[in-house]
């Protein structure tokens, strides 16, 4: 099967978790379910673990699999608290995002030249941005001013950081430390687990867990079911093409939780946050693809 099949395949599944896990967040603390999510997850991911060439795995490829398992699980977080304190199609398209923080980053910090097509994409994603935050009769700055004042933005903001690193470190692990996929799904999900029960822990008496396994389990089990073929598809579509052109599919998934997910929980001005995200998409596509 081609690569970019199976990152459409990413993509769409992508999109419904994220309308899912909407719904689940209107009754439910994010750290409760991302802690039962992270729990079922694990026992799907169980019979990976018989399919691993144990002779392949590194004590540091492993080692740098939860370092990575740790800032992505900190990163899934507090995605789940973005989309829980915001509009699903104002808190997805601000993830789209990562490419222009990237490029604009390694040019300040690296001293990488820009592009003509990377500026333009910058220029868009800016655009879209600002469209996004938009409020009628509220004025042009009003657009900067609900950014900084809506908390839900700043959970966003922190996992784009994360997610940055954690993009380039899946495409290190499978490529230059040579972690088979199994194992690197396997052991990726098993310290998800870990992390999350730490969190769990520290917080148990601020969360009911038995009451969100009760109201909503069941939905939990079909995230999790759902999260597992989407994670899977999207590593297999990494280990085998350039992680920039199967980024720029997955963008696609944004567009299609915004467009339904919008419609479905009656967000405001869907019709402009539309444009937005579609804004925002090509811009990233045209910063990737150069």
């Amino acid at each position: 099967m081609e690569w970019y099949i199976i990152a459409l395949i990413s993509a769409f599944f992508s999109a419904v978790a994220a309308i899912l896990e909407k719904k689940i967040l209107f009754k439910e603390k994010a750290l409760s379910m991302t802690f039962i999510l992270g729990i079922f997850n694990l026992i799907l991911s169980i019979p990976f673990f018989f399919f691993v060439d144990y002779a392949l795995v590194s004590a540091l490829a492993l080692g740098v699999l939860f370092f990575k398992s740790v800032l992505g699980a900190m990163a899934f977080l507090f995605i789940m608290k973005g989309i829980k304190n915001l509009e699903i199609s104002k808190a997805l398209p601000l993830l789209v995002l990562t490419p222009g923080l990237v490029a604009f980053f390694a040019f300040i910090f690296l001293g990488e030249s820009l592009k003509l097509i990377e500026i333009g994409g910058m220029i868009l994603l800016l655009a879209g941005s600002y469209f996004l935050q938009l409020g009628k009769g509220r004025g042009l700055m009003f657009p900067l001013k609900s950014f900084i004042q809506d908390k839900g933005n700043y959970y966003i903001l922190i996992a784009l950081a994360l997610f940055t690193t954690t993009s380039i470190l899946d495409k290190a692990l499978l490529k230059n430390f040579k972690l088979p996929l199994n194992a690197f799904f396997g052991f990726q999900h098993l310290f998800f687990a870990i992390i999350f029960v730490f969190l769990a822990i520290i917080y148990f008496r601020d969360i009911n867990f038995k009451e969100s396994l009760k109201f909503s389990g069941k939905f939990i089990a079909l995230l999790a079911v759902i999260t597992i073929v989407y994670r899977y598809a999207h590593l297999y579509a990494v280990k085998i093409a350039p992680v920039a052109l199967v980024l720029s599919i997955k963008r696609i998934s944004v567009f299609f939780a915004v467009l339904v997910g919008g419609t479905l929980f009656k967000d405001q001005n869907l019709i402009r946050r539309i444009i937005a995200t579609v804004m925002m998409i090509i811009g990233a596509i045209l910063i990737i693809i150069n």
